[in-house]
């Protein structure tokens, strides 16, 4: 009877447990595909790199929906992991690092959101041989990306650097030749000097290049990287001025050639395979070329009359420097919520943030969180559906719901994103290919993967 009562006893306890997982469970999915629908009014899915999941191969482990720094960008569906908001996915690659099984492969967006993309190989090079293109115009966002790839693409070029020398002993031709010193510039310019190559960088602004215009104290690195002559870079977080003058230091430390204020106007190559690259400044010749551009080129304008005042500004450095102003900040991404929250917080500043949509789309998660306190709170007043008509002298006119509003304004930030470098890349001759990265990716992690190999990590986890 002892007996009995006590196997009851476990039985209950068991099957509470047992309800209360499912109930979470159910509770955890009906979420997911809330998120999923939301995901789905926002956006047609990822636009750059992003997740990959071989349902044949997730266990439903759920290791990877906990790592994501962006949010719910993956959630439990059906018991495996699936893509729920890829709008705010921008290639941590955190989940396919931390998936047992290796069911996670990193890839490209679907053909149709790559066809503004120029065709890349697997070592970053173009259509046109040893001229690569590394970092955000590749179709890669984060710095930690970058700073891979230019020093991957280095590699890759040094590995072939002594065919590439062969027959050539005329002098003043550069190994490579790096257009851009921003993240991926500078990783390949120090992977550069690593591997005993002979190279120029070429910036037309300043060392940092985008990160350079970051707003003061923005966050640019949330993970570890490795960086060329100083190895791993082990702190998690880092900000906009950490991360320059760490540059500054190690440029500093070794033979760093740069040009500054130098913007590149073509690239040709010759019959001889040699690179001749022009500048406002000169030409350079260059065995190979790498291309660390930023994406977003030239900012674009509204069309707006009166957008030609000089009140009207595309970006923003120093929020510190505007106080007890009437503020208009335009757009719905990061950019544009980071400044109105600066600028909000600086004294006797009055800010309003207009954007076309109904709601914020592609904003970080802790952006998502702070910019909903700073409405919360009064700090920021955000007027969706709503688009400027006309930019006064000491007033903005903003659309929104058919009526028209009058606000009292001294400056406008303008964040309505920026129009890439194509025409240049075609211009030179690269090719933009409708490539079926996710479909590549695909099958080439099933030739790396054996069947087998993934029975016995099935088993031994289940």
């Amino acid at each position: 009877m002892e007996t009995l009562l006590s196997f009851v006893f476990a039985a209950g306890i068991t099957l509470l447990f047992v309800r209360h997982y499912l109930a979470d469970m159910k509770k955890k999915e009906s979420l997911a595909q809330e998120a999923a629908k939301k995901g789905k009014v926002f956006s047609e899915g990822p636009k750059a790199q992003h997740p990959h999941i071989d349902s044949n191969y997730c266990i439903g482990c759920a290791t990877c929906t906990a790592v994501c720094p962006e949010g719910d960008v993956l959630a439990m569906v059906g018991g495996k992991a699936a893509i729920v908001n890829g709008y705010k996915c921008i290639g941590h690659a955190l989940c396919a690092e931390v998936c047992p099984v290796g069911a996670i492969t990193m890839v490209l967006a679907s053909p149709s959101m790559s066809a503004d993309l120029p065709a890349l190989s697997a070592e970053y090079e173009t259509s046109i041989d040893n001229l690569f293109i590394v970092g955000e115009l590749g179709g890669l966002a984060l710095i930690k990306n970058a700073i891979n790839q230019g020093r991957e693409c280095m590699d890759a070029i040094a590995g072939r650097i002594t065919a590439l020398r062969s027959g050539q002993s005329e002098p003043g031709i550069y190994d490579v030749v790096i257009i851009g010193a921003g993240p991926a510039g500078i990783s390949a310019s120090l992977r550069g000097l690593e591997r005993k190559l002979n190279c120029l960088t070429i910036e037309q602004d300043e060392v940092g290049g985008t990160v350079s215009k970051y707003p003061r104290q923005k966050l640019v690195m949330t993970t570890p990287v490795e960086i060329p002559l100083h190895g791993k870079f082990k702190k998690s977080e880092l900000t906009k001025e950490e991360l320059l003058a760490f540059w500054k230091e190690i440029l500093q430390r070794n033979p760093f050639q740069v040009h500054t204020g130098e913007k590149v106007e073509d690239i040709q190559k010759g019959p001889d395979g040699i690179f001749s690259v022009t500048s406002a400044k000169g030409q350079y010749r260059a065995r190979s070329v790498v291309m660390g551009l930023g994406r977003a080129g030239a900012p674009k304008k509204l069309g707006v009359k009166g957008e030609d005042l000089p009140k009207v500004m595309y970006r923003l450095i120093e929020a510190d420097h505007y106080i007890n102003k009437k503020i208009l900040v335009v757009g719905g991404g990061d950019s544009a919520v980071e400044a109105a929250m600066g600028l909000a917080h600086q004294k006797g500043n009055t800010v309003t943030l207009s954007y076309r949509k109904e709601a914020f789309a592609r904003i970080k998660q802790r952006n998502t969180q702070r910019i909903e306190e700073c409405t919360r709170t009064g700090k920021v007043r955000v007027i969706f559906n709503s688009n400027p008509v006309e930019f006064k002298e000491n007033s903005v006119a903003l659309e929104s719901g058919g009526a028209t509003q009058e606000i009292p304004n001294d400056f406008v930030w303008i964040f309505a994103g920026g129009e890439p470098p194509n025409a240049f890349l075609k211009k030179i001759g690269v090719s933009f290919g409708d490539r079926d990265m996710t479909r590549e990716a695909s099958d080439e992690a099933r030739l790396r993967q054996q069947p087998a190999k993934h029975s016995e990590e099935v088993g031994a986890l289940r």
